[in-house]
């Protein structure tokens, strides 16, 4: 069996254009992924509508996490966290555009 180790604060990208996306881990029930945003946000009317629930917190930087049918995104600073049903619609509205933000995310059934 292969023992896979690392680091969440490995060296990132200095500014890419899109969002680093890392995948730590992945099972049948389980996936982990690193992902390192540089200012990014979603799309103007994309929402994210996952089959699987997550669980995401901020490690580093900050961001804005908008859910359809509330009223204001909601800010996120390192050590926030939330869990995010499956199929409830959700978008990024922003990103740290100054540092990277590194997010853990955690897909889970």
């Amino acid at each position: 069996m292969t023992i896979n180790a690392g680091n969440i604060f490995a060296p990132l990208s200095a500014n890419p254009a899109d969002e680093e996306i890392s995948t730590l881990l992945a099972t049948e029930s389980v996936r982990i992924e690193r992902i390192v945003s540089h200012g990014h946000a979603s799309p103007e009317g994309f929402w994210y509508d996952q089959d699987r629930a997550e669980w995401v917190i901020v490690l580093k930087g900050s961001a804005e996490l908008l859910f359809e049918h509330e009223g204001a995104p909601r800010l996120l600073w390192p050590g926030d966290y939330v869990h995010i049903p499956a199929h409830r619609r959700h978008r990024v509205t922003a990103t740290d555009p100054h540092n990277p933000t590194i997010w853990l995310a955690v897909h889970h059934r």
